[in-house]
């Protein structure tokens, strides 16, 4: 991404912030991260958090070793706050707060409830007394739900990558009759990486026969075995965004049940994808997707919500479920799960 789409996320994000009363937001590894400053990296024992202001460059607060990397991604005029492991990281949460004007009475930072950890918010709390930690989950998404040209390629071709590897695994009989749920999902995840994924989006979930009816199982050392249902869960990515696909094979010969079931579903499938259109509330999707499913005497066997938005994560807002009000729009990217 160029850098000034970048610039243009945070400016998005300080009026956001603004306007939610502010006065920084603090981003941990992750999504928003990545999001914002185009920085992919981890959580770990070295804490790495970065400080946006509602007013001016960010600072990083961040181990020694990663200023290189940032340095090269970054504009030079973002503050850089490095430790080392033998200094270890206290001092530098209020080297931060100096630099930003954080260090008084009352400061209200955002904070993502769903990701920084215990290590991170005590070190800020410690670095600026009195602070207030309020979580952003309540109105950051909707920044990046939906999703510009540049996002939606890089989404499409983690999904050919993914489509690839499988195609690649049917092509050389790999889901087969005596290899075990494990062998499998090994395989797919080396297809993969052969067809230029990246990280994956999520461990692969490979199951069959009665593991095939649990949403998120594992995969096991159980072997394929004929007539088995085999439901298969993987996703790749590309630059970060995520690709998130599901589908079902059966072993031989399909029963009049297990057709009945595979024909339900895909109606499930196929009533929620129709069913999405701007203006419409996310539930819908779910209403329609479950009607189709207990129309066809599963209702009780439908467990879950029907989806959830993707990108950066492989779960993230808007969600596909009874209750959830939030209006499609164009560019926002969900995934319709009966599958």
């Amino acid at each position: 991404m160029d850098q000034r789409v970048y610039a243009s996320r945070i400016k998005a994000l300080q009026e956001l912030q603004k306007a939610q009363g502010l006065d920084c937001v603090a981003l941990v590894p992750g999504a928003n991260l990545l999001y914002f400053t185009g920085l992919a990296k981890h959580l770990s024992e070295r804490p790495l958090v970065a400080f946006f202001p509602v007013a001016g460059q960010p600072a990083l607060a961040l181990p020694v070793l990663e200023v290189p990397g940032a340095r090269a991604r970054l504009p030079e005029d973002v503050q850089l706050l490095p430790y080392s492991d033998e200094e270890g990281h206290e001092h530098i949460f209020t080297q931060v707060a100096g630099a930003l004007g954080l260090d008084r009475e009352g400061v209200s930072l955002g904070v993502e409830y769903l990701a920084m950890r215990l290590l991170e918010a005590r070190r800020i709390e410690q670095a600026m007394p009195g602070c207030r930690l309020l979580a952003t989950e309540p109105w950051l998404p909707t920044l990046r739900m939906r999703k510009d040209e540049a996002e939606v390629a890089l989404m499409r071709r983690a999904v050919e990558i993914a489509e690839a590897a499988m195609a690649r695994l049917l092509q050389e009989g790999a889901i087969r009759e005596g290899r075990t749920e494990l062998e499998v999902a090994s395989d797919l995840r080396v297809a993969m990486l052969r067809e230029g994924g990246e990280e994956e989006a999520f461990a692969p979930i490979v199951v069959a026969g009665p593991n095939s009816a649990s949403p998120h199982a594992g995969p096991s050392d159980r072997p394929l075995t004929q007539g088995d249902l085999v439901t298969i869960d993987w996703g790749t990515s590309c630059q970060g965004y995520r690709s998130d696909i599901t589908r079902t094979y059966v072993l031989g010969e399909p029963s009049t049940e297990i057709e009945r079931i595979y024909d339900a579903v895909l109606a499930a499938n196929g009533a929620g994808r129709l069913t999405a259109r701007p203006g419409m509330p996310a539930q819908e999707v779910d209403r329609a997707a479950r009607r189709a499913i207990t129309l066809a005497g599963y209702g009780p066997q439908f467990l879950h919500r029907t989806g959830h938005g993707l990108g950066l994560e492989t779960h993230e807002p808007p969600y596909m479920v009874e209750g959830e009000l939030e209006i499609l729009q164009p560019g926002m990217t969900f995934t319709v799960e009966p599958g």
